[in-house]
């Protein structure tokens, strides 16, 4: 598998996977043209795309929707309820509504259910070749009985959102913070660097710290905490392996 971070933070997040029989995007939420323009330097057309598969109906995951099945004609995966709350959807044909695991044709992908203040949720593992990709933002927090299917992957696409401090001593009004912190909120640098410790095994080759916030974190912030998590937790993995997605830059292109 190829995979490349477009962007990821509060103004609009999208991932490119690419398998041998397939070219997804996880989430459409920037502008169509940011899209097309950073897949082209990837040397992939917009018009190639097969399925675009989404996490959830908030803006920064969706905003591109209504543009690009104007113009483009991709399978959307979402779930039923996200479905009812996309109505530019409703007479588009080709939808497909997933549930848990799904399968198409070189490509496994196993969808969990995440924790965050949309009416539907979900994380997304993508196994092709013996590889697999996690990709896994927009949560409060990850529910230990999806432990196991997250363990031992090649490649993490991982929220590490806030510093708890940086948030807490910051601009955003009380309640704004009650929800980051929350159950249904994002993950803190720490919490995501105690789950990665848990979940990362010796087929791991790569991290990508996702969804920073560009008020409530830094890249310092993020690499730091989790270099500290994982020497605590005696997690031998280089640091060169571990970086950060920025909003409007997309990583390097990915093969696992």
């Amino acid at each position: 598998m190829k995979i490349c971070v477009l962007a990821s933070g509060s103004e609009g997040n999208v991932t490119y996977v690419e398998t041998n029989q397939h070219k997804i995007l996880l989430d459409i939420g920037t502008t169509v043209k940011y899209v097309k323009d950073r897949l082209s330097e990837l040397s992939v057309r917009l018009e190639e795309i097969d399925y675009v598969f989404i996490t959830h109906v908030h803006a920064d995951h969706v905003k591109g929707l209504k543009t690009l099945i104007k113009s483009y004609h991709p399978y959307i995966c979402v779930s039923p309820i996200m479905f009812a709350e996309l109505p530019e959807l409703h007479n588009y044909d080709k939808v497909f509504l997933y549930d848990r695991n799904t399968e198409l044709d070189d490509a496994e992908i196993d969808i969990i259910k995440t924790s965050h203040d949309a009416s539907d949720s979900r994380g997304f593992i993508i196994t092709s070749n013996n590889a697999s990709v996690v990709y896994l933002t927009d949560t409060g927090y990850i529910n230990q009985r999806n432990f196991e299917l997250l363990k031992n992957k090649q490649l993490y696409l991982f929220e590490s959102n806030h510093d708890i401090e940086m948030l807490i001593n910051g601009p955003y009004p009380k309640f704004l913070k009650d929800r980051v912190l929350g159950p249904y909120g994002h993950l803190s640098n720490k919490d995501s660097s105690v789950y990665l410790a848990k979940l990362i095994g010796k087929d791991t080759k790569k991290i990508v710290l996702m969804h920073l916030s560009q008020k409530n974190n830094t890249e310092e912030k993020a690499l730091e905490t989790i270099k500290e998590v994982f020497a605590e937790y005696e997690i031998q993995f280089n640091s060169k392996n571990i970086c950060c997605a920025r909003q409007k830059e997309k990583s390097e292109l990915i093969e696992i």
